[in-house]
């Protein structure tokens, strides 16, 4: 479970880190050419991480389910950061990125109908009050 914590605390951190950064290179770009341009350079760190660290296979060797729900989660993907990189531009990093989390709602309701997760009675406590925080901090007075 550490690992878990840590690797979630990683990607959190990350999430912060990409939502500012990326506003302040919105400055003067369109937001689809500034999604473009970050998707790029992913690609080419990624390939180089898979790389270097021994994880590369024959990509022809993934089985057909791999290929197509990671082709839609790449799809998903790229419509989410397009989403996202128009609302930076469009609006305040800390308002785009509050919004942003109610997916943690959405993961639960899509976690239960598609892969039969079922959440404790804590962890929908923890997703309403995201949920409510989103709703507070969201809606002006």
């Amino acid at each position: 479970m550490a690992g878990l914590a840590l690797w979630a605390l990683l990607s959190a951190f990350f999430a912060a880190l990409t939502a500012i950064l990326a506003k302040l290179g919105l400055r003067g770009v369109d937001a689809d050419f500034a999604t473009l341009v970050r998707t790029f350079l992913i690609f080419w760190a990624l390939l180089a991480f898979v790389g270097l660290s021994g994880k590369w296979i024959n990509p022809l060797s993934l089985p057909g389910p791999a290929w197509l729900f990671l082709g839609l989660s790449a799809l998903a993907t790229g419509a989410s950061w397009v989403a996202y990189f128009r609302a930076l531009q469009l609006g305040e990093a800390h308002r785009v990125a509050l919004v942003d989390k109610l997916s943690v709602v959405l993961v639960a309701l899509l976690a239960m109908l598609f892969l039969g997760e079922r959440p404790s009675l804590r962890d929908w406590l923890g997703i309403a009050l995201v949920t409510l925080g989103v709703l507070v901090l969201v809606f002006k007075r």
